[in-house]
């Protein structure tokens, strides 16, 4: 039984080996089908394209050269009747005339201008080294006398190059004056066909070849410049065609090697031209689609291969690399947790070290604050003492009590400033009541005047003759006069005169304006920010725009700076007018 067993497993293996062989035998087969197919259509497709585009440039050239000749023709019949050319002929005098044509040259663009007498000396020339040679032995010369139309001449000069020639005679009273030659500049085409992979040639009735790519086939015919030419020359060297199994069909035969020619007509005395492609850009693109396919039949039976004999290896191969992935991402995942609970545990440290840093910041803003307020009072109270110590020393009581009840009403004041503040900091309502803005003024006016009087500041009040009401906090109104004031006369203390603008005016809001002729303002945008500060150190702390701007926002207005256009700053609060039939209604609430 055991052997038996061997044999059928054996038998079952040659069996699938010869299907495996078949199966493999099948897909070479349909591979070189479908290769030998796909070589004859390609080959055929884009020898026609080939052939399609050389036409196309052919006509594109040919209709470049007939554009230069006739932009080139009528040259010579316009130049035969200026003027100024003809009275320098009759006259002799050519020293205006080689710039004359100089100037026409550069507008034309022709290889040159040549002015001639009657004898045929060269007496005017955009080549000025050609004045004075004579060129009446020239083909054009000889020709354009027996003439009076224009004449084309073809000339090949000593190197084997050919030139090209418009002459036309100049005439003046019915007689031969001179002749105005105008030589074409074709070889700039031949340099320009140069620079592509096809040969050209250009062959004029007699069909010699008087434009070419290749300069030692010019003069010959056709025939003769591609049986002469050496294998070295640069129709070998940019056509490299090849005759190989693909079969191109050849149109001719250069040295043995086989090209693509195509022809055509240029509409201009039966001249012809031609172009000779290679045919290596036609194997090139069919050579890559059937690389491509090699290649990819190739990847077909290597996977075939691979399937037929290593089934169970790559199962084998797909477990192990699943199980490596799945610990892998355990792995990887046990590591994301770990790391997000260190973020964790490093976001609730950060939100306390947050909310301390943030209580920190608001007592020492809070403590700016009540040093600052407290600063103007602390300062009026001084000068008050002073002025009761001096008063008692004179004995003047009476006056002495006066100042005192003044120091007790800063005390008072002192205390309300400290409650705004703390009411300030809390951001807690307020009961508001309606504010005479005028006695505010005043009121403000009075808590400064000794600072205003020691300093001689000149105060200008405008005021309306009635009373403007708002409905607001009287001590906090006048903490923000205070504040505009003092920064007034800071502004103001480098000016011989100082003086201080105060206008009160009453419309759909209550506008108090507080202008200075000091320096101006430098940085607005950042004028309201807290502990923001032009003084120097010692002199403030920046906080007294921050607290007013937001006294004024809690009332309901607005608090706006801007530079004055005749110098100074201007301060303007607006806060929302009190009708009289508001203030009837908040008297009696407040009753």
């Amino acid at each position: 039984m055991a052997r038996g067993f061997f044999s059928r497993e054996d038998r079952s293996g040659r069996t699938l080996g010869w299907r495996a062989r078949l199966a493999l035998l099948t897909l070479v087969a349909l591979a070189i089908g479908v290769v030998a197919v796909t070589n004859s259509l390609l080959t055929d497709r884009f020898t026609e394209n080939t052939r399609n585009r050389a036409e196309l440039r052919l006509a594109l050239y040919s209709g470049n050269l007939l554009s230069e000749l006739r932009q080139n023709a009528i040259v010579p019949q316009l130049l035969a009747r200026d003027p100024a050319l003809i009275s320098a002929l009759d006259a002799g005098n050519f020293t205006q005339s080689s710039q004359r044509l100089i100037t026409f040259n550069e507008e034309i663009e022709a290889a040159s201008l040549t002015l001639l007498d009657s004898d045929g000396r060269v007496v005017a020339a955009t080549d000025r080294a050609r004045i004075g040679q004579s060129a009446r032995d020239a083909p054009y010369f000889v020709d354009t006398l027996r003439s009076r139309d224009n004449i084309f001449t073809i000339v090949q000069d000593e190197t084997g190059a050919f030139r090209f020639f418009y002459s036309r005679r100049v005439d003046s009273n019915q007689t031969l004056a001179g002749m105005i030659v105008v030589e074409i500049n074709l070889q700039k085409f031949e340099r320009a066909w140069a620079g592509i992979s096809d040969a050209v040639l250009v062959t004029d009735s007699q069909g010699r070849i008087i434009l070419a790519t290749e300069p030692r086939w010019r003069g010959l015919t056709e025939q003769d410049a591609l049986t002469r030419e050496p294998p070295s020359s640069a129709i070998f060297r940019a056509i490299q065609a090849t005759t190989d199994w693909s079969s191109l069909p050849p149109d001719a035969y250069v040295e043995g090697e086989a090209v693509m020619r195509v022809e055509g007509r240029v509409a201009f005395r039966g001249w012809r031209i031609a172009s000779f492609t290679t045919y290596a850009s036609v194997r090139d693109k069919v050579n890559g689609v059937l690389a491509l396919e090699i290649m990819i039949f190739a990847i077909l039976l290597a996977l075939a291969f691979y399937f037929l004999n290593r089934k169970t290896a790559a199962r084998a191969s797909l477990f192990q690399r699943e199980s490596a992935e799945l610990r892998a991402l355990n792995a990887r995942l046990q590591r994301e947790i770990a790391e997000r609970q260190r973020v964790q545990e490093n976001l609730a440290v950060a939100e306390q070290t947050l909310q301390q840093s943030s209580k920190l910041a608001v007592l020492g803003e809070m403590s700016a604050a009540v040093s600052h307020e407290l600063n103007q009072p602390l300062a009026a109270m001084k000068t008050y003492l002073a002025g009761a110590r001096l008063l008692l020393s004179r004995n003047r009581p009476e006056e002495a009590v006066s100042s005192f009840q003044r120091i007790d009403d800063l005390i008072e004041r002192m205390g309300a400033i400290t409650k705004q503040l703390k009411s300030y900091a809390r951001q807690d309502g307020n009961r508001f009541q309606p504010v005479n803005m005028g006695d505010a003024i005043y009121s403000a006016l009075a808590m400064m005047e000794p600072q205003l009087r020691e300093r001689k500041v000149d105060i200008t009040r405008t005021m309306p003759e009635d009373a403007v009401w708002v409905m607001g906090d009287r001590v906090r109104i006048e903490q923000v006069i205070i504040n505009l004031l003092r920064n007034a006369m800071d502004a103001t203390q480098n000016e011989a005169e100082a003086r201080i603008d105060i206008l009160l005016a009453a419309g759909e809001t209550a506008v108090l304006t507080v202008r200075d002729n000091g320096s101006g303002i430098a940085d607005i945008d950042n004028l309201f920010e807290p502990f923001y500060t032009t003084k120097q150190p010692g002199d403030g702390v920046g906080l007294g725009l921050a607290i007013s701007s937001g006294i004024v926002n809690d009332l309901g207005g607005r608090l706006t700076a801007r530079n004055a256009a005749n110098g100074g700053a201007v301060f303007e609060m607006q806060l929302p007018i009190l009708t009289e039939d508001a203030q009837t209604d908040a008297t009696r609430a407040a009753e």
